[in-house]
């Protein structure tokens, strides 16, 4: 009897795991839903790098974002203009080109110009020495040189060089994790095209003899370049800034870099990679 009782019990759990089993399979069929076809080809059209420059967690999501039109192409940094051309073509939309974007680091002083007003032994992190007291660094806006930006950069597009961040410009994607990781915010993201690139590699606000205190590099807001420019320079709260859509109207580069009294003003040529 007791085996008989076994047995039954047995089949009664094998009978309800087949119902449930098969209610599931009913009920998946009617709930499921239905993948757009081009997702495949979409995702397989990305880098594949799962960066988050995008916006989205991984390569599938932007993927099946991009699949709903909830998103445009060109949000791929990664992947430039190539990988925007070919998502194009898989969506069949026409995306116009834009003028490359870059970070740009606002400050000039490495560890031969860099003051310091004491030692610091604590975390070496940028954001741990920023809230302790800004660490060492007298300039309270300055690079404080431990490549929080390097590490978040996910293509390689930074080295520290002499204790200064280089960005390079031919690898940036402008994916803005460098900015965000910066706790001075010294990095933007700027559109530059193949023309000469000028800016000022500062952020100091204070008045020129305090910025002199704290740094050899530092804009000491003359004005120079606003007058040699004719406002395409211009100071504002005790710093020289440029207005990045009219810089390449500038005629006297080398001037306005060569009549900068403390140098703080900056000229590239980045090649155009896409983007």
């Amino acid at each position: 009897m007791i085996g008989n009782t076994v047995l039954t019990s047995i089949l009664s759990m094998a009978g309800l795991g087949l119902f449930f089993a098969s209610v599931l399979a009913v009920v998946n069929q009617k709930l499921k839903v239905k993948e757009d076809p081009r997702v495949e080809g979409i995702e397989g059209a990305l880098p594949g790098l799962n960066c988050g420059a995008c916006g989205f967690a991984s390569c599938r999501q932007y993927a099946e974002a991009l699949a709903k039109e909830e998103i445009s192409p060109d949000q791929c940094k990664a992947g430039g203009e190539e990988v925007i051309n070919r998502l194009s073509e898989i969506l069949n939309i026409k995306i116009e080109k834009k003028i490359k974007q870059v970070a740009v680091l606002h400050c000039g002083a490495d560890e031969s110009a860099r003051k310091k007003k004491a030692i610091y032994r604590g975390v070496k992190t940028c954001l741990a020495a920023h809230n302790m007291f800004g660490g060492e660094v007298s300039c309270a806006y300055g690079c404080l040189g431990y490549a929080d930006c390097v590490k978040a950069c996910p293509f390689d597009a930074i080295k520290m060089v002499n204790g200064l961040p280089k960005i390079d410009k031919y690898k940036c994607v402008a994916c803005g994790k460098c900015v965000a990781s910066c706790p001075r915010n010294l990095i933007t993201l700027e559109k530059i095209d193949s023309r000469d690139f000028i800016y000022v590699a500062c952020n100091n606000l204070d008045k020129g003899p305090e910025t002199r205190k704290a740094c050899s590099v530092g804009c000491i807001a003359c004005g120079l370049c606003q007058k040699l420019t004719g406002g395409i320079f211009y100071v504002e709260n005790n710093l020289a800034r440029v207005r990045y859509d009219k810089a390449k109207n500038i005629a006297n580069t080398e001037e306005v870099i060569n009549k900068c009294p403390t140098k703080c003003i900056v000229n590239e040529k980045p090649k155009s990679n896409g983007g």
